[in-house]
């Protein structure tokens, strides 16, 4: 295995800053106590593996739903989806992953499609593995619809350490399975609606990596896979 890739991670755009912050901030402890620099070099390098954007290996199945993060799928229930997603009044299924500040927090596409819609909310920051995160907390909702018409709903939300939602696309795009379309800064969620019918195929508990793992099929049938790298 190829250390050099393990330790040099791409970093996301979206870091580039925050970086650079930590390394200034660093700097200028170093003058003050060598520990503290340290201390600060610790930190930089945190913040420079928590926007790491590595590459994925994507299973190329129209019917599959992915994973949008890295994270521990924390809830699996009945809900009636948010009236801004446009998936009607009936209970669908939602599959929450909820990432921590250590895991990548690149969102990618749960299934390719369109990007028909997106609605923002300002919120509170609760902590986001909490269900009333999902009402009460800053968000952005998102619908895919794939060429088939059948819909998928996803949800950034911000969590307790969360004070930024980054979304790349808007209203009209189109994204590739596992295609990057956002990312969360610092904590948060994920919840993926599925459509009516269709049932997860991970249970709680389950470790998620984000445009590699199956989360639902559409179909329920053997899928046929294979897989691109992105």
């Amino acid at each position: 295995m190829n250390m050099l890739k393990i330790v040099a991670v791409p970093m996301h755009k979206e870091g580039r800053k925050f970086v650079a912050v930590f390394a200034a901030i660093t700097v200028a402890l170093g003058f003050l106590w060598e520990p503290l620099f340290w201390l600060g070099c610790g930190a930089t390098v945190w913040c420079y593996y928590f926007f790491r954007d590595p590459v994925r290996v994507i299973l190329q199945n129209e019917n599959l739903v992915l994973s949008p993060a890295d994270g521990v799928v924390s809830l699996i229930e009945e809900v009636v989806p948010p009236a801004e997603l446009g998936l009607g009044e009936a209970p669908v299924t939602r599959v929450s992953v909820f990432m921590n500040v250590f895991n990548c927090h690149v969102n990618r596409a749960p299934i390719a499609g369109t990007v028909t819609q997106i609605t923002y909310h300002h919120g509170k920051f609760l902590n986001a593995s909490l269900d009333k995160a999902s009402e009460f907390n800053e968000r952005n909702c998102l619908t895919i619809e794939t060429p088939k018409g059948a819909k998928i709903g996803v949800i950034q939300i911000a969590g307790l350490v969360a004070r930024r939602i980054v979304c790349f696309v808007k209203p009209g795009d189109q994204r590739a399975a596992g295609e990057r379309f956002g990312l969360i800064r610092f904590g948060s969620r994920l919840d993926v609606f599925l459509p009516a019918g269709v049932q997860p195929l991970v249970p709680l508990g389950t470790t998620a990596v984000a445009g590699e793992t199956i989360l639902a099929d559409l179909t329920n049938p053997t899928p046929n896979l294979k897989a691109v790298s992105r």
